[in-house]
């Protein structure tokens, strides 16, 4: 695996430019003329050379060894979603592990079966539905197999306006950042991936939204939130979404269960009485 330059300049210095001196025990002195940290406060923080730490960012420095990676990682306070994306940028990825593709395993399968009252459905790492209970059908509505992108909740959130309009307008801009980010962290994991590279491309193509939040380079696996679904048939319901990862990690097991002390419960149970609607989800 080799280091991409660009990119890992990039993350570096938006990295940077997210901390502020105080976040580091650093005093804050007069007024600085940008964001963030100066090149030569990282590379203080990390026990490198500031000539060093100016070239990584200019993209022209030589690859770095774990340690410094790690030295880096712990100087702009990197969470460890951060930390790994910024070794596989530095191409020190250990081996990659097997990955399932598009194959749900029968285990999966007969999970989703036992959970006929909550909604269940597995994601692969970019976004795609792989399969999806009767609930989560019911709940949130089928996916498109025909088109391309068709079954990929990122792709349907930037592109398709009836999409945002299951959830309520001041979320938009969250579930955004959200998606952004977590696809971020998987493309990372999937350096030189075609799919990956191309759902990127096209994405960045077909919305501005999108290409304006992949450049701020913020990376976080998600694992855990809690969303509102504005369903046609019984209204607005809450909803805490726990996220599972299978073993081979590219693919998610995504539970939407009601929060304790909310009438989510009653509304799901209203739900597989009244029957299916067409609807779409942010996944």
């Amino acid at each position: 695996m080799t280091i991409d330059r660009a990119e890992l300049a990039d993350f570096l210095r938006r990295s940077r430019e997210r901390l502020r001196p105080q976040d580091v025990g650093l005093p804050v002195g007069p007024r600085r003329r940008t964001p963030g940290l100066r090149r030569e406060e990282v590379a203080q923080l990390a026990g490198m050379s500031a000539d060093y730490y100016i070239r990584l960012e200019q993209a022209r420095g030589p690859q770095p060894s774990p340690e410094m990676l790690a030295a880096l990682a712990r100087a702009l306070r990197l969470s460890a979603d951060e930390r790994d994306h910024l070794h596989l940028l530095a191409g020190r990825r250990p081996p990659a592990g097997r990955t399932s593709g598009d194959h749900v395993s029968p285990g999966l399968l007969h999970l989703l079966d036992q959970l006929p009252a909550t909604p269940v459905q597995v994601i692969s790492d970019l976004g795609d539905v792989l399969v999806q209970n009767a609930m989560a059908r019911t709940l949130l509505g089928g996916v498109c197999e025909v088109s391309e992108h068709g079954r990929n909740v990122v792709w349907r959130w930037f592109t398709d306006p009836g999409q945002r309009a299951a959830y309520p307008a001041d979320e938009h801009g969250y579930y955004s950042r959200l998606h952004v980010a977590d696809l971020r962290a998987a493309v990372g994991r999937r350096a030189g991936d075609t799919a990956a590279t191309r759902l990127v491309e096209r994405l960045r193509e077909a919305s501005e939204e999108f290409g304006a939040l992949w450049e701020l380079h913020e990376v976080a696996v998600r694992r855990a939130s809690r969303m509102r679904v504005l369903h046609p048939l019984i209204g607005p319901v809450d909803l805490d979404c726990q996220v599972l990862l299978a073993p081979e990690g590219d693919q998610r097991v995504v539970l939407y269960t009601p929060p304790a002390g909310s009438d989510a419960a009653e509304r799901l149970a209203l739900l597989k009485v009244v029957g299916t609607g067409q609807f779409t989800t942010t996944g």
